[in-house]
């Protein structure tokens, strides 16, 4: 008869599966704790990082605009008739591609020098317990540029008054960025808009300007006062 040895496991081998074992249940409750707080951390995470991008455009673009002494004459030419009425309005596109430059590289340039600590998520603040929130370990988030930031001009006529127009310049800033967060990634596109010169209009509205939203259009300044840009 075939005898069956049984062997005993010695208190080295059983305390080595039990290590295993409880390293294998705090993996499986870290992956399921995970999946639950995911949403969570992502919505923290895109809300601090678009925060954060806003703040740096803020700053990028109030600084180009002061240390350029932008406003309004530097960037639109207004011809007048010999009544001095307003007959027309012209784009100094060389001044608005200057500006678009400058504030694209301030904007890479501030990007770069963001300190991750900043973006870091306690982990009690995803609890949502006001007791815990900001307490913890911090979860390193991280977060780069995807492409580069774009920027174009608008412009915007409105109604100020009796025979009054106001004609305001808006710049548009647009970052995509990528989040890295612990174990996976997602991203976020933050778009900001400024008003970097305006002037009010007396009189007539001018029956041309040369439009700069994405290249030199003619179009009608009555058009857009009438349908509201």
């Amino acid at each position: 008869m075939r005898r069956y040895l049984h062997r005993t496991l010695s208190k080295k081998d059983r305390l080595l599966l039990w290590i295993m074992g409880v390293a294998l249940a705090l993996l499986v409750l870290a992956l399921v704790a995970m999946s639950h707080l995911k949403p969570i951390l992502t919505s923290l995470a895109t809300a601090r990082v678009s925060n954060t991008v806003t703040r740096v455009v803020n700053a990028a673009v109030n600084e180009t605009v002061y240390e350029n002494n932008v406003d309004y004459d530097s960037l639109i030419e207004l011809e007048k008739d010999n009544e001095g009425r307003i007959v027309a309005m012209k784009s100094n596109m060389m001044a608005f591609n200057r500006l678009q430059s400058a504030v694209l590289n301030n904007v890479l340039e501030r990007m770069a020098d963001v300190d991750t600590r900043e973006l870091s998520i306690p982990v009690g603040t995803l609890t949502g317990s006001p007791l815990l929130a900001g307490r913890g370990p911090l979860l390193r988030v991280r977060m780069q540029s995807v492409g580069s930031p774009g920027a174009h001009f608008e412009n915007e006529f409105s109604a100020a008054g009796i025979n009054q127009t106001k004609h305001q310049i808006k710049l548009i800033v647009d970052v995509s960025v990528g989040i890295l967060l612990p174990g996976f990634s997602t991203g976020t596109r933050v778009s900001n808009s400024f008003n970097v010169a305006e002037t009010v209009i007396v009189g007539g509205v001018p029956e041309s300007y040369t439009y700069f939203h994405a290249s030199d259009i003619q179009s009608t300044a009555e058009d857009y006062v009438m349908n509201g840009g």
